[in-house]
């Protein structure tokens, strides 16, 4: 597997942005689709996010759809999430993830490699 590391995580005012980053190491993530999930303090884990392997496709939670943004960067082994006008609900531990697919799909089954998770708080 993947070892991946999230970082970018922290407090920030509602309506405002922090940029999340996922690291790769050990392994190239290269040419599988790439996801964000999200867990807020108990609640279930939560899709996010989603870009293909070759970053042509992109998906994400009806949530946050127009706010945040998922992108790639495969010679940097690396995936990005930009989260703007951040709301309370926002509020959660953010998760990177590889899928086993080159495609999207966005069941967590779907994804084999995790992080360990960088929290975001979003004050009101």
């Amino acid at each position: 597997q993947v070892q991946l590391v999230e970082s970018g995580g922290g407090l920030v005012q509602a309506g405002g942005s922090l940029s999340l980053s996922c690291a790769a190491s050990g392994r190239t993530f290269s040419r599988k689709a790439m996801g964000w999930f999200r867990q807020p303090p108990g609640k279930e884990r939560e899709f996010v996010a989603a870009i293909s392997w070759n970053g042509g496709s992109t998906m994400y939670a009806d949530s946050v759809t127009g706010r945040f943004t998922i992108s790639r960067d495969n010679a940097k082994n690396m995936v990005s999430l930009q989260m703007n006008s951040l709301k309370p609900e926002d509020t959660a531990v953010y998760y990177c993830a590889r899928s086993i697919f080159t495609y999207i799909v966005t069941t967590m089954s779907a994804f084999g490699s995790w992080g360990q998770g960088t929290q975001v708080i979003v004050s009101s």
